[in-house]
Parts: C-alpha cells; sequence; structure tokens
C-alpha cells in the first residue's frame, strides 16, 4: 500500500495468470489423450512444454507498471525516443534516469545496454533499438529484431534476473510489421527458455489493446499449451523458424567448413606424407567460403552443368520461397471456394485429399494465388502418404486447368509431395480428360501416370476409401446417381485410345 492508504498503481508479476493455465479444460482434454497425440502426429518444432509455458505471461498494460527484475525500454540511438513506452517509464521512473542514460552515450540498434529502475518497481531498466524496417533490407531487419530480444534476455541471465518484462520492441513509427515482429519475438524467447530456462523465473509480454490479439493469435504455435493445440498450429508456423537459438536463418549466407579442406576423406595414410601432398586443390574446395553467385547457379542449371546436389538445394531454396509466401499472403478468397480440403483416410489409413474441379473458376481467380493455397494446405498433409481425389463432376471448360499451370505447380512443390502422393482417383472423367491426362503424364511430367486412376462412378471410387471417410459435394452425388452403369462407349473407347498410345510411348 502506498502512503494514505491508496493502492498501489504497480503490478506484481506473480500474481499474473501464465500463459500455460489460460486454458485449464483443452489442458485437461489434451493430458489424456497424449500418448495417442504423440504417436499419431507429426510433431511441431516447438514441443508442448508444461515448464516452459508456466514462465511466460501476457498481460495487456503499460509495462513500467510491473514490479519484476527487470522491464524493457524501446528506444532510439541516442535513448532519447518518445514513444508511448518510453514516456511511461521516464515519468515513472523520475529524473534520475535522464541522468543515468547520459552515461551510456547512445545504444546501437539490437544492442541491449542497463539502468536502474529509480522510482519503478522494477529494479532495472534495459535498454535496446529496434530497426527502422524496409522491406528490401527485410533480412536485416529481421537479425537485429532477433538480436534485441537475445541480447535482452543474455543481459538478464548475465544479470542473474529472476523475471523480465518485455514491451513490444518494434516500436509504430519504426514500420516494423507488428505479425513478422511477433513471430521472431515469440520463438527467440522460446528458443532461450529451452536452453536457459532454469536462469529466469518469468517473462511478461506487457501488450497493448491493439498489439494482444496478435499475441494470441500466435504465442500457440510457438508454446502450445496441449499437444492438439501443438498438432493444429504446426501448419500455421512461418517457413523460416529461425535456428536452434532462434536466429533468422540465410541460406545464402551460410558458411560450410570443412575439419581438413582439401584432403580425401578415405585417404588418411597421406596425413603423415607432409609436403609430398599434392595441395594444387585446396584453393577450389568449400572452407569458409560463401555458398557462391546465385545468379551463376541458375545460368549452370539452364546449361544443364550444375550437380544432381545443387540442383536439389536450388529446387528446396525456392519451395521455401513459395512456402514462405502462402503462409504471409491473405488467400481467404481462395479458400471460400472450398476447392481443395481433408477429409478422412482411405482404406489403408492414408489421408484424403479432395479437390472439386467446378470449384475453381480459372479465369476469375489469381492462379498464383491458387499455387500458394495449395502449398498452404498441403505442406504439412504431404510429409506421411496421402491420396487425392479429384472430382471432375460437371465441369467447363471454365474449370478446367492448363497444363502450364500444373507443371508448374509439379516443378514447385517439395519433393515430399511426389514421394508421399501415392494414388490420384480421378472421378467421372470425359474422354477429352482421360486423353489429356495421358499425353500431360506421359510427356510433361514423370512418375505420375501408374498412380492416376480413372473412375467413372462412387461405387467404384468406395472399393478404395469409405463412403463415410469422403465429404461428397451434393451436386457429385446427385450426377453420380443419375449415370447409367458405365458401359458408355465414349468412355470405353477413350480407354482404348489410351491403350493404344501407351504402347506406342512406353514410359521410360
Amino acid at each position: 500500500m502506498d502512503p494514505l492508504g491508496a493502492p498501489s498503481q504497480f503490478v506484481d508479476v506473480d500474481t499474473l495468470p501464465s500463459w500455460g493455465n489460460s486454458c485449464e479444460e483443452q489442458l485437461t482434454t489434451s493430458d489424456t489423450a497424449a500418448e495417442t497425440y504423440q504417436e499419431e502426429t507429426i510433431r511441431s518444432p516447438f514441443l508442448y512444454n508444461k515448464d516452459i509455458n508456466g514462465k511466460v505471461v501476457l498481460w495487456k498494460g503499460d509495462v513500467a507498471l510491473l514490479n519484476c527484475t527487470a522491464i524493457v525500454n524501446t528506444s532510439n540511438e541516442s535513448l532519447t525516443d518518445k514513444n508511448p513506452v518510453s514516456e511511461s517509464i521516464f515519468m515513472l521512473a523520475g529524473p534520475d534516469l535522464k541522468e543515468d542514460l547520459q552515461k551510456l552515450r547512445g545504444c546501437r540498434t539490437g544492442e541491449a545496454k542497463l539502468t536502474k529502475g529509480f522510482n519503478l518497481a522494477a529494479r532495472f531498466i534495459i535498454h535496446t533499438v529496434g530497426p527502422k524496417y524496409k522491406s528490401r533490407y527485410r533480412t536485416a531487419a529481421e537479425s537485429s529484431l532477433y538480436s534485441c530480444y537475445r541480447n535482452v534476455l543474455q543481459l538478464a541471465k548475465e544479470q542473474s534476473m529472476s523475471s523480465v518484462g518485455f514491451c513490444v520492441i518494434n516500436s509504430a513509427k519504426r514500420g516494423y510489421p507488428l505479425e513478422d515482429a511477433t513471430h521472431i519475438a515469440l520463438r527467440t524467447v522460446r528458443r532461450f527458455l529451452e536452453i536457459h530456462g532454469e536462469t529466469i523465473e518469468k517473462v511478461v509480454f506487457a501488450v497493448s489493446e491493439l498489439e494482444e490479439a496478435t499475441y494470441q493469435k500466435l504465442l500457440p504455435l510457438y508454446f502450445p499449451r496441449s499437444l492438439k493445440e501443438e498438432s493444429c498450429s504446426l501448419p500455421y508456423l512461418p517457413a523460416d523458424i529461425g535456428n536452434a537459438e532462434g536466429e533468422p536463418v540465410v541460406p545464402e549466407r551460410q558458411i560450410r567448413i570443412s575439419e581438413k579442406p582439401g584432403a580425401p576423406e578415405d585417404n588418411q595414410e597421406e596425413e603423415d606424407e607432409g609436403l609430398g601432398v599434392d595441395l594444387s586443390f585446396i584453393g577450389s574446395h568449400a572452407f569458409a567460403r560463401m555458398e557462391g553467385d546465385i545468379d551463376k547457379q541458375r545460368r549452370l542449371i539452364l546449361q544443364g552443368q550444375l550437380s544432381e546436389a545443387a540442383l536439389q538445394k536450388q529446387h528446396q531454396r525456392n519451395y521455401n520461397r513459395w512456402l514462405c509466401q502462402a503462409r504471409s499472403e491473405d488467400l481467404s478468397d481462395i479458400a471460400s471456394l472450398k476447392a481443395l480440403y481433408q477429409t478422412g483416410v482411405d482404406n489403408c489409413g492414408r489421408t484424403v485429399m479432395v479437390v472439386v474441379g467446378r470449384n475453381i473458376p480459372v479465369t476469375l481467380i489469381d492462379m498464383d494465388k491458387a499455387l500458394l493455397y495449395f502449398i498452404h494446405v498441403m505442406d504439412h498433409i504431404a510429409v506421411k502418404e496421402y491420396v487425392l481425389v479429384y472430382f471432375h463432376t460437371l465441369t467447363s471448360e471454365y474449370n478446367h486447368l492448363d497444363s502450364d499451370f500444373l507443371k508448374k505447380l509439379y516443378d514447385v512443390v517439395d519433393v515430399k509431395y511426389k514421394r508421399n502422393l501415392k494414388a490420384v482417383y480421378f472421378v467421372h472423367p470425359t474422354f477429352r480428360s482421360k486423353v489429356s491426362t495421358w499425353f500431360f503424364t506421359t510427356f510433361s511430367v514423370s512418375g505420375l501416370k501408374d498412380k492416376i486412376h480413372h473412375v467413372d462412378s462412387l461405387h467404384q471410387l468406395f472399393s478404395a476409401i469409405s463412403p463415410e471417410q469422403i465429404d461428397f459435394p451434393p451436386f457429385v452425388l446427385e450426377y453420380d446417381a443419375r449415370q447409367p452403369p458405365p458401359s458408355d462407349p465414349v468412355v470405353a473407347s477413350a480407354d482404348l485410345l489410351c491403350m493404344h498410345l501407351t504402347k506406342m510411348f512406353p514410359t521410360k
């Protein structure tokens, strides 16, 4: 209590509920099914951890009011920034803080410096400077913001601080997108607690009303409160989740170092030959050098001179860019078409994905966004075996995906898509679609022809997938009910034509 019996305006962090206690019902439900989720689902890189969740607090309020070991102040390089967080801290700390800051002689972007808390309830203030954000320098901004959070936590560890109150370091006037910055903040804190969790008891994220919704949305990705929440959050993680410490990863900047540059790995006898060893090829060895000229690599790809390993690495990097864009872009207009969705499992227990051709207005939508949506939905599905069911039912020329788009999709997606795709059930095909599919799988892509199964009726489909395992669009059921038994001479001639073509152009 303050003098005259007035209640204190400061908030003790020990009285705030932890993030792990914010959904008791979900936790109770998920604990009973823990073994099931561990066995049947793919685990997130950010595992459900009750102890870590108990150290994290999300609190809507002014960071300057927290009664903890240290609070964080976001400022500029001269530590004189006037933003709502800094102004509140200066007002409550008193005039001595300004005098103390003058002794620090500023602070560079990404660094963290310490002063006393003076009249605050917090004993210390950790000052840091967030980056100015420009899209063309996004990588540098990400690295600087990571350094802010990491250096604050490192300083807290070195000073044996038991609790730290974070403001949102990326101030609005510096232009950093809130959601991007929140990803970096949460994953950096998460990784630090995984490694050094025994040194810190509480980490509080003090947010404003505008910031709270973003933190509420993204916290489950990095601090899942149950195994179920961990599984559900996995598809929404960004492509770049950083390294083991949460630091942004830039593949082009990674350095490969060999223990013995230039020395053959399987020829140990030459170690004792001293100067007799031929050292002429050391200069070309991948030792402490950058990955290389990306444009040169692409030129070599076109000339067919790049190694298979380099091609695979280039393809993976390209796919990761698409995946990162897919997770950051608003694809709600494509999702509303309900043209791609997950349903049950087939008779072999493999995930069934449904594609409804009639729901794809090819001429009216951005097909690049359609490709992004496919990647966004399928990335976590394709890590296990799956099958596709394509309903060609009642499609028109405005719904037909052209071969160029399909070839692009096939070239962009990761190798796991092709490896784990076990079957494509082409339901209600027409003469034209059968012939087109044959030409596409024969001349445009390889390894797909044997996986295509033309299904003329749902009854045939049920031999591979039980009807209760598929969510059928109503028009598909109505169309199938009106169809006579599969004895159509046109369909038979299409099958016969495909058979003759296969004999003329056998798959290599």
